[in-house]
């Protein structure tokens, strides 16, 4: 069954206790009944990345500390850094927060990023995790509206391109046995279904190239995102449970109009706030068998983050079902008998 509550940490850290550090957050998340505790592997208050992948004994302090403060680790996150693997030279100055300040090129951005994903697979696989949430990186962007008409052949190259930069990662996922979970999120090469299989075909259904699951990206580009699982819940090896709206009037739509996020047509908010159908997600989730964690991403224009964080662990457990062990009409059944069976077919 689902795994959860869990919560993505990012947006919580700071530099005030408790989030200032990972055994005092932790101990946060679990007073809030978080279960589980999703890490980021860049922010240095949690963990230090480059240490994870080299020494299993600190991997195991970490999985102490996170036990011993009451929660688990159900994943390490490489958001940013997998956005690194791919960087448009036009969007350098804008992503170079996400790197040491001597990392100032797209090409010195890629092999940052691509060492940063290794490293977090590595530490995965010291703790036993299954999956990596991440990023795709993009490359095609800017184009995803075409005026002027995108040149023949652009958007295969550039799946090809992406595809060359992340199946050396996907052979190291391979490797490590950890499934590489791309967030399907606008700014995104990878940003809806059809850009996914695009993909996937670059990189020859690679069995390590994933998907987080996050509906909250899904309702803000107007994408039926129940309809999603029934097409790829086999992929699904991540889940942020993350809400959101789409209210589009007489001044903006799916775009925005460069408004602040409070005035735009698509918000994110507080897990119950929006509009998303959590029942029908955690239904098929259910149905096809989904194992992972139900991960908590508060991100909302109107909400503190403390009341997001303590109204979302019981959200997700008012979502979460046990699947039954047997037929709710077992009770009318029986065994085979050919010669009823042939009966109720008039045959006899």
């Amino acid at each position: 069954m689902i795994q959860g509550p869990g919560i993505f940490l990012a947006q919580f850290m700071s530099d005030d206790a408790p989030l200032n550090q990972f055994d005092t957050a932790c101990r946060w998340a679990a007073g809030l009944d978080y279960v589980g505790v999703q890490v980021p592997s860049w922010d240095g208050r949690c963990m230090d990345l480059k240490q994870a992948a080299e020494s299993k004994d600190y991997c195991d302090e970490l999985l102490g500390t996170a036990k011993a403060n009451g929660v688990a680790i159900s994943e390490l996150s490489t958001h940013l850094q997998g956005q690194l693997v791919a960087v448009h030279p036009a969007y350098t100055s804008m992503f170079q927060v996400f790197a040491p300040a001597e990392v100032q090129t797209p090409q010195a951005m890629q092999e940052y990023g691509s060492q940063q994903v290794k490293w977090c697979l590595k530490a995965s696989q010291r703790m036993g995790l299954k999956a990596m949430p991440t990023f795709s990186g993009a490359l095609l962007w800017h184009t995803v509206y075409p005026w002027p008409q995108r040149p023949a052949g652009l958007v295969e190259e550039g799946f090809a391109e992406l595809a060359r930069r992340w199946r050396p990662l996907l052979d190291y996922a391979d490797e490590c046995g950890v499934d590489c979970a791309f967030e399907v999120h606008p700014g995104e090469d990878i940003h809806d279904g059809a850009s996914y299989e695009m993909f996937l075909d670059a990189v020859d259904g690679h069995a390590r190239a994933c998907l987080l699951y996050d509906p909250s990206h899904f309702v803000l580009q107007q994408l039926d995102y129940l309809a999603f699982l029934d097409l790829y819940h086999d992929r699904v090896k991540a889940f942020h449970v993350k809400d959101a709206e789409f209210r589009p009037d007489g001044r903006t739509g799916v775009y925005g109009g460069y408004q602040s996020w409070q005035d735009r047509a698509g918000r994110f908010r507080s897990t119950g706030d929006g509009e998303v159908d959590f029942g029908g997600i955690f239904t098929l989730l259910t149905k096809y068998g989904y194992d992972g964690w139900a991960v908590l991403e508060w991100e909302c224009c109107f909400k503190d983050s403390q009341q997001g964080a303590e109204e979302g662990a019981p959200f997700i457990q008012a979502h979460m079902i046990t699947p039954p062990t047997k037929a709710f009409d077992d009770f009318a059944g029986g065994d085979v008998d050919g010669s009823a069976v042939r009966k109720a077919l008039g045959l006899e």
